[in-house]
């Protein structure tokens, strides 16, 4: 099928383009665009390949920018035929995934929207919010993003109350139920109390909630609640009535005025500017508003192609169920058929999609419109906020460009006991935590009692730095990985040890280091005995403390892990034969030294890696004859 690259875009090859088209056949599929380095550049499908195709090199045809530009860099095309357009659609969502094309990726990976997650794949399913959405596992089901994370959290409180449910993430005791389930709000998970069928049939209940199906669930709590009553179970009634008296608190001022509304349907709309695009995704199920979800996207396509990506990315997990029969969108979508046959497909009724231009469902389009425009003012306003912070440190410290990319240091340790450093880095005035690294301080004059702050950031900075001491052919300037800024907690002190060790490096000159000084938030250049002049509370300095507040954290979150995990395994390193990865093994499957302790030979020669000689020999450490 692939025709081997060559150099020249299609375009600058009229003939080579033309054959290529001639071959594409006219059936369902998806295509990829390669450039010359044999890239795929953009993932595309239709129900027609060859014309959908050939449209892209067509003079007449109206293409975005961004589309313009991806066409002059396209110097392959390839295709995979599929028998449905519903084919093409998922098949076409999983291609994105694999490969990310530069000119396919609308929507961002946003973290400040949660996402509420319910477990599917384990026996006992957990719910809990998250603002990574990782699909690791097929069978766990992710809800959102949502906007409001405080309205998320307290409708999983109530949740929680309404239904017995798993409080704890990890058992409190090993061999008995924790209080909650003397209180009723627990079946007793950790103990297996509950069969896991059961259990499950209580956590669909509460996916209904976040699936908009509250009347539907109250229904069903109705005619429990009546067969009790008729059984003259009174108890499990009044139990049932409760539950339905929260459900009904859960949405009881949320209407939404709608002259239809046994019709179930999304809203979706957006608000754009030159950067990005705040989208926002109104859930109506019997005239209630049941969720607000939102997206934030590239703004470097057509605002309907935007729009149909958050909608086939929202559905593509969704339950049947889950899918309305009306959907209302601000702008026509490019392939507003294939996504309106393919969710009526998976429904299993008509799945109707239009852009309403009067009346009250325009009015509602408008409402959703307007919610988009605020956050994209708020985006605005954060991203306006950062820059200024960004120029005035940049005009503190006489730096010729604004900072891009700045990582803070700081260490952590009890008098010198598991000694850990951590490097944090902000991009654009905002945290990255996917470039967050910690260090565990290998220095040998770093023990317990005696600390030394000095030679452990010299250490950690070497450490980071090493690779482009050892390479003087790395590039330095311009590369993603290099930062414009190093920010050092702590005084004069501290920042001389780092200056001496870039020194040693050679790369002082181009590096720029200042520290941050707690007392008086005074920052410090290197070589200069006297704190610059600054205003504690001028944003360029704010931003400095923001880092430095953040690099104190993560160091001291993990500080407090090493030193716990340490008094774990304090007992258990003097066991003879007992390395880590057993250590590991057993305190994962007794949760604590303690249960360890009481364990029988038997108890402990069930834990893997565990045979019965070591068990007797664990058995005999903490019992001795």
């Amino acid at each position: 099928m692939t025709i081997s690259t060559q150099i020249l875009s299609l375009v600058k090859e009229p003939e080579r383009l033309e054959n290529r088209l001639a071959e594409i056949p006219p059936e369902p599929g998806v295509y990829f665009m390669r450039d010359k380095s044999d890239r795929i550049i953009y993932i595309g499908k239709s129900r027609k390949l060859r014309s959908r195709v050939r449209s892209y090199f067509r003079d007449g045809y109206n293409k975005s920018e961004r589309i313009a530009t991806m066409v002059k860099l396209v110097t392959e095309i390839e295709f995979i035929v599929t028998d449905t357009e519903s084919e093409a659609l998922a098949l076409e969502a999983n291609l994105i995934k694999q490969h990310q094309p530069y000119f396919n990726v609308l929507l961002k990976d946003d973290k400040k929207y949660p996402y509420l997650c319910i477990t599917w794949s384990e026996d006992y399913p957990r719910i809990f919010i998250t603002r990574k959405r990782q699909l690791g596992k097929e069978k766990d089901k992710f809800y959102g993003p949502y906007t409001d994370a405080g309205l998320l959290r307290e409708i999983l409180r109530l949740c929680k109350r309404i239904f017995p449910q798993r409080q704890r993430p990890q058992p409190l005791f090993k061999d008995r139920p924790c209080l909650n389930y003397d209180l009723g709000r627990c079946p007793g998970v950790c103990q297996k109390m509950i069969s896991p069928e059961e259990y499950r049939k209580i956590v669909q209940k509460i996916a209904m909630v976040f699936q908009g199906r509250t009347k539907e669930l109250i229904d069903i709590l109705s005619q429990q609640m009546n067969a009790a009553a008729e059984d003259l179970n009174f108890e499990s009634a009044a139990r049932i009535r409760d539950q339905i008296s929260g459900l009904k608190s859960l949405t009881a001022d949320q209407k939404v005025s709608l002259p239809d509304d046994t019709v179930s349907r999304d809203a979706i709309a957006l608000a754009a500017d030159a950067q990005h695009a705040c989208i926002q995704l109104f859930q109506i199920r019997a005239g209630q508003l049941v969720g607000r979800l939102a997206f934030v996207a590239d703004a470097h396509a057509e605002p309907g192609a935007i729009l149909q990506r958050a909608l086939e990315e929202h559905y593509q997990t969704a339950d049947s169920v889950e899918i309305p029969t009306e959907i209302l969108v601000q702008h026509e979508l490019p392939d507003v058929e294939i996504l309106a046959d393919v969710l009526t497909e998976r429904k299993g009724r008509k799945v109707t999609i239009l852009a309403p231009l009067r009346q009250t469902k325009a009015e509602l389009i408008e409402m959703v419109e307007r919610n988009a425009q605020y956050e994209l003012q708020r985006m605005q306003k954060l991203g306006d906020r950062n820059h200024q912070a960004m120029q005035d440190l940049a005009a503190i410290l006489d730096l010729p460009d604004v900072p891009h990319r700045i990582e803070g240091y700081d260490i952590s340790h009890i008098q010198g006991s598991n000694a850990v450093a951590s490097q944090v880095v902000f991009i654009d005035g905002l945290p990255a935590k996917q470039h967050y690294r910690h260090y565990k301080i290998k220095n040998p004059t770093v023990t317990a009692g005696h600390s030394d702050d000095f030679a452990s950031l010299a250490e950690v900075i070497q450490r980071r730095f090493r690779k482009y001491a050892e390479d003087p052919q790395l590039t330095r300037l311009g590369n993603p990985d290099w930062p414009d800024l190093i920010m050092i907690d702590g005084g004069k002190g501290q920042l001389s040890s780092v200056v001496a060790v870039l020194q040693e490096m050679n790369l002082l000159e181009d590096l720029r280091v200042v520290s941050l000084a707690k007392q008086r938030e005074e920052i410090f250049l290197p070589g200069e005995s006297q704190p610059l002049t600054t205003d504690a509370e001028q944003p360029g300095v704010q931003l400095l403390r923001r880092l430095r507040d953040e690099a104190h954290r993560f160091a001291v979150t993990f500080h407090r892990q090493q030193r716990s995990d340490k008094l774990k395994r304090s007992r258990l390193d003097e066991i003879p034969g007992l390395g880590h990865h057993r250590q590991k093994l057993l305190l994962g499957h007794f949760r604590s030294v303690d249960y360890i302790r009481q364990a029988t030979t038997a108890q402990l020669a069930e834990v893997p890696g565990i045979g019965p000689r070591l068990a007797q020999e664990i058995y005999d450490y903490f019992h001795p004859s």
